[in-house]
């Protein structure tokens, strides 16, 4: 059984991957917030103690999961951003390369400026904000100097449930949650959602068939925030009793400051020629992952 040390673990993507692959490889998962029994503590950003846990493990792959992924945390800590973002991923970088083994980086559909309304794997990227470029400099430095490597693009992602989900769903669910009976859901912004357990499988296939390289990986369906507003009431039953009010982004432009592009949507080209788009439709991932989740947290 091979092995997989899976830093920065402990969030929603870490979850699903440690679901999607225990049956197949032995795990170290580590992450600075131990928050279950699988987890075991360290910070990645501190490149000895990081060599050590993992040269300790010696797995055949190296899975580099985390990130700062709050855009307005990022613009209000630039120092701390780049540190995780993008320093920590060249120490993983490093690593892996000293072991000779495969490096998986998990990248955003953040990155693109929004100019076009949909991206492939071979457009080029334009960050707007200290969040995409920190991202993007990660994933040009891996791109550009880990041997073996796999970079993943992921779009809006939800997973996690109410415990690990920080995202535009868990957001939704907590207000629903609180008595809301309308939901003010910007309309002009474009992207794709990407569920995390569909996104860890997918990976485990480009693994196992040792495509390395850089793929776009998000759920099928191009969409935008009210879509997916709707689609989430109408999977709850609760079409007829919750208002979808479409507002623009200067409605929230205090709380969320930080610049996002107006469309990041992906299309996975390379998956699909490659044979191994394992990514549903964002609707039957939704519905698969709020019956999963929140069955009974209404």
């Amino acid at each position: 059984m091979s092995k997989i040390y899976m830093a920065g673990s402990g969030g929603m993507l870490g979850q699903a991957f440690h679901a999607v692959f225990q049956e197949s490889h032995e795990l170290k998962c580590t992450d600075k917030d131990v928050n279950d029994k699988w987890l075991s503590f360290l910070d990645f950003r501190d490149l000895e103690a990081y060599r050590k846990d993992v040269e300790a493990f010696k797995p055949d792959f190296l899975f580099h999961l985390g990130a700062h992924t709050d855009l307005e945390y990022c613009e209000r800590n630039v120092e701390d951003a780049y540190l995780t973002n993008t320093t920590a991923v060249e120490n993983a970088v490093w690593i892996a390369n000293k072991l000779d083994i495969p490096l998986l980086y998990i990248s955003t559909a953040g990155i693109y400026d929004g100019r076009k309304d949909t991206y492939d794997d071979w457009d080029l990227p334009n960050p707007l904000g200290h969040y995409a470029r920190s991202k993007y400099m990660g994933e040009l430095y891996v791109s550009s100097n880990a041997r073996r490597h796999l970079i993943c693009r992921a779009g809006w992602m939800m997973g996690g449930g109410p415990a690990k989900d920080k995202k535009f769903i868990s957001k939704l669910m907590k207000q629903l949650k609180g008595g809301a009976k309308e939901l003010n859901i910007v309309s002009d912004k474009l992207g794709t959602p990407t569920y995390t357990m569909d996104f860890a499988a997918n990976v485990k296939a480009l693994v196992e068939k040792e495509y390395w390289g850089l793929y776009n990986m998000v759920c099928e369906g191009t969409t935008g925030r009210v879509e997916v507003a709707k689609e989430l009431v109408s999977v709850l039953g609760l079409s007829s009793s919750i208002k979808v009010n479409e507002v623009s982004s200067d409605f929230f432009k205090d709380t969320y400051f930080a610049p996002r592009p107006d469309s990041e949507r992906l299309i996975n080209r390379k998956l699909a020629l490659r044979g191994v788009n394992l990514m549903r439709d964002w609707r039957v991932a939704l519905k698969d992952y709020v019956n999963a989740a929140y069955s009974s947290y209404l």
